[in-house]
C-alpha cells in the first residue's frame, strides 16, 4: 500500500518535470534566435550612401585646398596689383583651351557610361570608360608637354610659383581621378557592374566631375582673365 502510494505521488511528477525541461528548451531556442553578436547596426539618418557621403564631404576638403591656393592668386593680382603674368611671360592660351575642351569632353563619356550601365548597356559602359580614361590621359599629357617647353620655372617670379602650384594641385587630382578611372574600367570589363549595383561608377564618376569643374575655374582664371 506504501509503495503505491509512492508510485501514485511520483507519478504526476515526470509531466511536471517534462515540461519544465520543454519550457526550458523554448527558452534557449528563442533565446538562440534572437542572439547578436558584434556592434549594433549603425542607425542612418541620412538617405544618402556612406559611400557617396564620403566622397562629397573629401570634395569639400579638396576646394578648401584650392581657396588657399586661390587666395595667394588673388592676392598677387589684386591686392598687390602685381601684372599676370609675369613681364617677359606668355601662357599658352589657346593650347590650355584645347586641353579644356578635352577634359571636359571626358564628362560627357563619362555620364554616357553612367546612364549605359543604369540601363544594363555594357557596351556603352565599356566604350564610355575607356574613352574618359583615354580623354584624361591626354589632357595629363599635354600639361606635361606644356610645363616642358613653357619656358620659365615656378622659382622665377611670385606669379610662376603660383601658376605652377595651382596647375600642378589640379594635375595630381586629374593623376588620382585616372586610377579611379582605370579600376573602374578594369572592372567594367570583368562585369563587375549591373543596373540594380553601379554604385563604383557613380562615386568614382563625382569626383572626376569635380576634376573638370575645378579646372574650368582654374583655366578661366589663370590663363583667360
Amino acid at each position: 500500500m506504501e509503495a503505491a502510494s509512492i508510485t501514485h505521488a511520483g507519478a504526476p511528477a515526470a509531466p511536471h518535470g517534462g515540461a519544465q525541461a520543454g519550457a526550458h528548451a523554448g527558452a534557449a531556442a528563442h533565446g538562440g534566435a534572437d542572439e547578436h553578436h558584434g556592434p549594433p547596426a549603425a542607425n542612418r539618418s541620412s538617405r544618402v550612401d556612406p559611400q557617396m557621403l564620403g566622397m562629397l564631404l573629401f570634395i569639400i576638403s579638396e576646394i578648401m585646398i584650392f581657396g588657399a591656393f586661390f587666395t595667394a592668386y588673388f592676392f598677387i593680382r589684386v591686392a598687390q596689383g602685381d601684372p599676370w603674368p609675369a613681364p617677359g611671360t606668355h601662357l599658352p592660351v589657346a593650347v590650355a583651351g584645347v586641353n579644356t575642351a578635352i577634359l571636359v569632353s571626358s564628362s560627357f563619356t563619362l555620364h554616357w557610361a553612367e546612364t549605359s550601365i543604369k540601363r544594363g548597356n555594357r557596351f556603352g559602359l565599356k566604350a564610355g570608360m575607356l574613352a574618359t580614361f583615354l580623354l584624361g590621359c591626354t589632357f595629363l599629357f599635354i600639361q606635361i608637354n606644356e610645363y616642358a617647353n613653357i619656358g620659365f620655372a615656378p622659382q622665377d617670379h611670385a606669379q610662376q610659383t603660383i601658376f605652377y602650384s595651382l596647375t600642378g594641385l589640379h594635375g595630381a587630382h586629374v593623376t588620382i581621378g585616372l586610377i579611379l578611372l582605370l579600376i573602374v574600367t578594369v572592372r567594367a570589363f570583368r562585369g563587375h557592374f549591373s543596373p540594380e549595383e553601379h554604385r563604383g561608377v557613380e562615386v568614382p564618376g563625382i569626383y572626376w566631375h569635380f576634376v573638370d569643374i575645378m579646372w574650368i575655374v582654374v583655366y578661366t582664371t589663370v590663363y583667360v582673365i
